[in-house]
């Protein structure tokens, strides 16, 4: 049996087949229980399953995270939200002095088993600060594990694999598709492993790198170019770990890459893509690889939205100057 939903929903449906499945699985944040969070993602849990599992915290990011450290510590399995992932800079010390490093810290004595979850990215006309994609900063942490689905059905099989994995994972959630489409999504817990990249079209001519919501306008460029260049088109869906054989063998099999994120493009998770082909596909490479990004600035207000994020026109210029170099 399967439901049709939307990312969101399928989120939500993630979370109560765990709870339902794991008394030691809780969820925690900023209106998450009466209110049922800020876009809903967790409607419906607290009347199911009660404020001790379902609990609401004060305004405090910090706090938020540090408590579901401890909570992590002592054997629970918090899952605490922050209502935007550019809200989450209040708790980076929690994050990277504590979160991430407890395994290490004990000596392997504690793990730290719980999933920061939080909203990310453009697209939805939101004020300052509610709109930034930042995933570089916490791949760059050893430590962390970093997941970004871009389908309701991964969004559900990762946060379920991201629950019941023994350490720490940044759980984002591109709020832009959160609503924007449905897909056939299995009723029940099941798991899509993090660390496993997907192949969602199949080309000859160049491969196309991306994440999140760019997945979609990156698969509307593909289409959009099909019969001129044939594009191959791989959704990475966790940022660390990364999925190097796939990129690499993509890459071989092409020849000539884009990467499409709409975090700015200094430092970003593209520029170690392209590192990583550099060093281990360097031969099979026929063009520049091309980067397609969002820029080096503050995430702007509405008026210049959706100049700033990477929109299909702008992702097929980047596939044809690799194409036509």
């Amino acid at each position: 049996m399967s439901e049709n939903l939307t990312l969101v929903q399928a989120v939500r449906d993630g979370l109560r087949d765990e709870m339902a499945e794991d008394d030691d699985v809780l969820v925690m944040g900023e209106d998450v229980g009466k209110n049922g969070g800020v876009f809903r993602a967790t409607e419906g849990l607290y009347d199911e399953f009660g404020e001790d599992r379902v609990i609401d915290t004060p305004l405090a990011e910090a706090g938020i995270v540090g408590t579901a450290i401890g909570m992590a510590a002592y054997g629970l399995k918090p899952v605490p939200e922050i209502q935007f992932s550019g809200f989450m800079y209040p708790a980076f010390d929690q994050i990277v002095s504590h979160m991430a490093r407890l395994r290490t810290r004990s000596r392997g004595r504690y793990t730290c088993p719980m999933v920061l979850r939080a909203p990310m990215g453009g697209g939805i006309r939101a004020p300052e600060h509610h709109s930034e994609s930042k995933e570089a900063f916490y791949v760059h942490e050893a430590g962390l594990k970093v997941a970004m689905p871009s389908t309701p059905y991964d969004a559900k099989g990762m946060l379920i694999a991201s629950i019941r994995d023994p350490d720490p994972v940044i759980f984002l959630e591109p709020k832009k598709i959160y609503r924007a489409f449905r897909e056939e999504v299995p009723d029940g817990p099941y798991e899509v492993e993090l660390g496993e990249a997907a192949v969602r079209r199949e080309g000859s001519d160049l491969s196309v790198f991306t994440w999140g919501a760019m997945t979609r306008p990156t698969l509307e460029a593909a289409e959009n170019m099909d019969g001129d260049v044939d594009v191959e088109v791989v959704d990475l869906r966790s940022l660390s770990p990364l999925d190097e054989d796939t990129i690499v063998a993509s890459f071989e099999k092409t020849g000539r890459a884009a990467i499409v994120h709409e975090a700015p493009r200094t430092a970003g998770v593209g520029a170690e893509i392209t590192a990583t082909l550099q060093e281990e596909a360097l031969l099979h490479q026929e063009a520049p690889i091309e980067r397609v990004t969002g820029f080096d600035v503050p995430f702007p207000l509405a008026a210049l939205e959706d100049y700033y994020l990477p929109e299909p026109e702008r992702i097929e210029d980047g596939i044809r100057e690799a194409v036509e170099f």
